[in-house]
């Protein structure tokens, strides 16, 4: 039977390999992570070790060459077996191709390599507590010196934060007559004046270690920026948020699609001793479960679409990437939910691995562009109006 994202017959193995990984290595500890808020260093060095890194890096720097299709497939397997695991994995794929669209950065293809070959992980720094969750329109601004650039800022949310090899940031170009006249550059945390400000302790995705990092004067050389001065919005518009927006549609259908596994197992195992039924015999509590198993397919049917969409592009192509993702959110939201009723106590105590999706899937409702944003921006563009 096709994949319902589409991926070619020869990504197969890749999202096969994907699945054994998140389920003998990730799902084996998310338990731990989540509760120790401990970073999945194990499902990373996996991931490093079998190439993931650089899934869809071009084949000339060692990467599999693969596209958005078998990008979103390998999400989904992973986000099955452990949330953080694939929130860290996606932000490091959309750093990824930051670096690899890029024009202006000295030593381009060496960081490329190093990604390919699993030595080099990669995040995203774009949140500033000035603007929130408009990730869009940094506060911070980039100031001549020396021939280089200074910069002083505080983003408050960056995945893999203590882990990371590097940072994919954003500020103001010099004199800035707008916040959208944004400029990309890579940060390296051993630098001068970088800092981890903070220990990210959330509800969910417990184990990505999205902490504050503070940026004092940092020195930007001109070889360390990846878009020239100015044209920052557009590669994040157009390179970041659509593999970031594709890749955590794809972790809240994961999410959604391991609470279906979880509460069929429980209701098909769980039952009651004084009269020999199981959960399952029950009609409403397999009526939530059909509910949930139809909305994660509805979810998923639409990501598949959008990844057609974004294969051929069209002028309706950005709409789909936002909905897909707006979709994906709220369908974790609602079937982690009813995984929550109809697994009743077994899922309250923490003896199933619910609780723990439950709250890793609210994480989408608040991660930049918030749901709030993503229905906003939609309604904007069934209307005609720009979404800046």
């Amino acid at each position: 039977m096709p994949h319902i994202y589409g991926i070619a017959e020869g990504a197969a193995p890749l999202v096969a390999a994907a699945g054994v990984l998140a389920r003998d290595i990730a799902a084996r500890r998310a338990g731990e992570v989540d509760s120790g808020a401990r970073f999945p260093k194990e499902s990373l060095e996996a991931l490093k070790g079998q190439g993931f890194l650089g899934l869809c890096l071009p084949r000339e720097v060692g990467g599999k060459g693969e596209g958005p299709r078998t990008f979103a497939a390998v999400v989904e397997e992973i986000a099955m077996g452990c949330g953080s695991t694939a929130m860290v994995y996606v932000m490091h794929m959309a750093a990824a191709q930051a670096v690899a669209a890029s024009q202006t950065m000295e030593g381009k293809d060496e960081v490329l390599r190093q990604m390919a070959s699993g030595k080099h992980l990669s995040t995203l720094a774009l949140s500033e507590r000035g603007s929130r969750s408009q990730f869009w329109a940094p506060v911070s601004e980039l100031s001549p010196r020396n021939g280089n650039f200074a910069v002083t800022a505080f983003k408050s949310w960056v995945t893999s934060a203590g882990h990371a090899d590097s940072y994919v940031a954003s500020a103001r170009q010099p004199g800035a007559a707008s916040p959208l006249e944004t400029t990309l550059f890579l940060v390296r945390p051993g630098a001068k004046g970088v800092k981890v400000a903070g220990r990210f302790d959330g509800l969910g995705l417990r184990g990505n270690d999205s902490s504050p990092v503070s940026l004092e004067g940092l020195e930007v050389r001109p070889g360390d920026l990846l878009t020239a001065q100015g044209a920052g919005s557009k590669t994040t518009l157009e390179v970041i948020l659509p593999w970031f927006a594709l890749g955590t549609a794809a972790m809240g259908n994961g999410l959604a699609r391991a609470a279906v596994a979880a509460t069929a197992d429980h209701l098909a195992s769980a039952g009651f001793e004084h009269t020999g039924e199981k959960l399952r015999d029950l009609p409403t509590l397999r009526a939530r479960l059909a509910q949930m198993s139809v909305r994660t397919e509805q979810s998923r049917a639409l990501l598949g679409y959008t990844l057609g969409e974004v294969e051929s592009p069209s002028d309706t192509t950005p709409l789909y990437v936002l909905q897909a993702r707006l979709a994906a959110i709220e369908a974790a939201l609602e079937v982690t939910d009813l995984a929550m009723k109809a697994c009743g106590g077994a899922a309250f105590s923490r003896h199933l691995p619910l609780e723990r999706l439950f709250r890793d899937a609210r994480a989408g409702w608040v991660m930049a562009p918030t749901v709030d944003h993503l229905q906003d921006f939609v309604g904007k563009g069934l209307t005609g109006l720009p979404l800046f």
